[in-house]
């Protein structure tokens, strides 16, 4: 295997085997551009897809396609996780998608952290839950 394959490879595990899908459907491209500030979704069509209209870097939107990938490996396995939400996290969450969809909230929540990005707010339970959830998924 080459360095390229090899790069592929590590990509592909990240993501759980899930691909981006670099064109948009007019609906997505749409919400996408009038929405700026969502990064990335996981689509219908178990794909994951990636806003052009974001300001954040390529190193940040890679974030964003491991963190859609496993929203997208919860989805397929049915997987809602099981913890409270805190209050500092319901707040954060207050006035989007999430805030009305407990079981949406808690997967966003456990895919921030496999991402890395802070605004999860994780509790060790949470990340404790996550480190199981993909210990028995491999």
């Amino acid at each position: 295997m080459d360095a390229q394959e090899y790069a592929q490879k590590r990509a592909s595990d990240k993501l759980f085997g899930f691909s981006i899908r670099e064109k948009l459907y007019p609906g997505e491209d749409e919400f996408f551009m009038k929405r700026p500030e969502v990064a990335g979704m996981a689509a219908e069509d178990n794909t994951i897809i990636l806003n052009p209209y974001s300001p954040l870097s390529k190193k940040q939107l890679s974030a964003v396609a491991e963190n859609e990938a496993l929203r997208l490996k919860m989805r397929q396995d049915k997987f809602v996780p099981d913890f409270e939400i805190t209050p500092e996290q319901s707040k954060f969450f207050e006035g989007t998608e999430y805030a009305k969809d407990q079981p949406a909230m808690k997967q966003t929540i456990l895919a921030r952290i496999y991402s890395g990005d802070p605004s999860a707010k994780a509790t060790a339970d949470q990340k404790k839950i996550l480190q199981e959830y993909l210990s028995k998924s491999k």
